[in-house]
């Protein structure tokens, strides 16, 4: 049964085949934007990576312009990296319109088995206890997938903007 778990470095080279199956596509809720894949494949870089990820929910941890403190999770079942997950402790102007609270991702040969809709399950407690009483999630238009599993989550739709549709989620 798949778990959601603090980064952790002994996944490395789990998570090295899960990224690359994704073939440099953007993957959300990942944190490995600055990160080029080549760099962390040596484990100095990619045990940097981890902290950062970790840090990064720490409200005095340095960070982007615009970027808001950051719970990073990943979904992994046994040894294997199944994908990940980030709740954003808080919305600024783009994650309110376009971005949302909670954001995740699953590789692509772990798709279709209900991975990210049992991730987003086990990470509505977490933002709860982060202090998020209702839940903002976008997904594309055209991304039927994640639709579905917002929706399966309770997601009630309440519009679309700049191509994204905005769902909420009471959990108060």
């Amino acid at each position: 049964m798949p778990l959601l778990i603090a980064p952790d470095e002994s996944y490395q080279s789990s998570w090295l085949e899960g990224s690359a199956e994704f073939g440099g596509a953007r993957r959300d809720g990942g944190g490995a934007e600055d990160w080029p894949l080549e760099e962390l494949r040596d484990a100095g870089s990619f045990r940097r990576f981890v902290d950062a990820l970790v840090a990064d929910a720490l409200p005095e941890s340095p960070r982007k312009p615009g970027h808001v403190p950051c719970t990073y999770l990943w979904i992994v079942e046994g040894d294997t990296f199944l994908g990940s997950l980030a709740i954003r402790h808080e919305l600024n102007d783009f994650l309110l319109n376009e971005g949302g609270h909670i954001g995740y991702s699953v590789r692509p040969s772990a798709r279709r088995r209900g991975h990210a809709a049992s991730a987003l399950a086990h990470a509505l407690p977490i933002a709860r206890e982060l202090g998020i009483p209702r839940v903002l999630l976008t997904c594309d238009v055209s991304n039927v997938g994640s639709r579905a599993t917002i929706e399966k989550n309770d997601g009630a739709y309440e519009d679309t903007r700049n191509g994204k549709r905005r769902y909420w989620i009471d959990i108060a």
